[in-house]
């Protein structure tokens, strides 16, 4: 007993062009419970992280060096004429960003602004300085947090907030990378600006 035929498609002789073969639709990528759990995580560290941040400066609550301190260390770093506006904007910025994040809203907007600010925390430290510890446990104003913390908004800019967030069924939740793209290039145009423009 033979099997089916297989049919094969020879061409023909008249010149036309055979009928265009259909590509089959790409399959959604799944949505699974323990992704959007592993977001909520990040998202909790990462923006109650940023928040308790911006409090601390904008307050002067639980340790913090209050905005006169951060005015002053901001002027140390190289922001002679901006540091006062600047380090109340960062502190305001830290605070209502991280909530955003806490909350899953506006996520890849609200991370992108954070990274930017961690972009420039680094750039400030390295140059010309060069000589900042990598890790905490090698001394003071190490690289460590603000490298972690940067990789976390970066990684919440492109991944989004999981459906377990305010932002579940939003158009750039559902079409994410062009969003995340435009978040980033946002991002760097502002810690380009704070670093060329504001720096002086």
């Amino acid at each position: 007993m033979s099997g089916p035929t297989q049919q094969y498609d020879w061409g023909n002789i008249s010149g036309d062009e055979p009928a265009e073969r259909t590509r089959p639709e790409r399959m959604p990528v799944p949505a699974h419970l323990s992704s959007d759990i592993g977001l909520l995580v990040l998202r909790l560290v990462v923006g109650a992280s940023f928040a308790a941040a911006g409090a601390r400066t904008l307050f002067g609550v639980a340790g913090g060096i209050g905005l006169d301190a951060s005015a002053t260390a901001l002027a140390d770093a190289g922001f002679m004429s901006f540091a006062g506006p600047l380090a109340w904007v960062l502190a305001v910025g830290q605070l209502v960003l991280g909530v955003l994040l806490v909350l899953g809203l506006l996520t890849p907007f609200a991370a992108a602004g954070l990274l930017a600010t961690k972009g420039v925390a680094v750039v400030v430290a390295l140059v010309p300085a060069l000589s900042v510890p990598l890790f905490a446990s090698d001394g003071a104003n190490s690289l460590e947090l603000d490298l972690l913390l940067g990789a976390g908004a970066a990684a919440l800019v492109f991944a989004g907030a999981g459906r377990i967030a305010l932002d579940a069924g939003r158009t750039y939740q559902r079409r994410p990378l062009p969003w995340s793209v435009l978040s980033l290039l946002v991002a760097v145009a502002v810690a380009l600006l704070v670093l060329f423009v504001l720096r002086r």
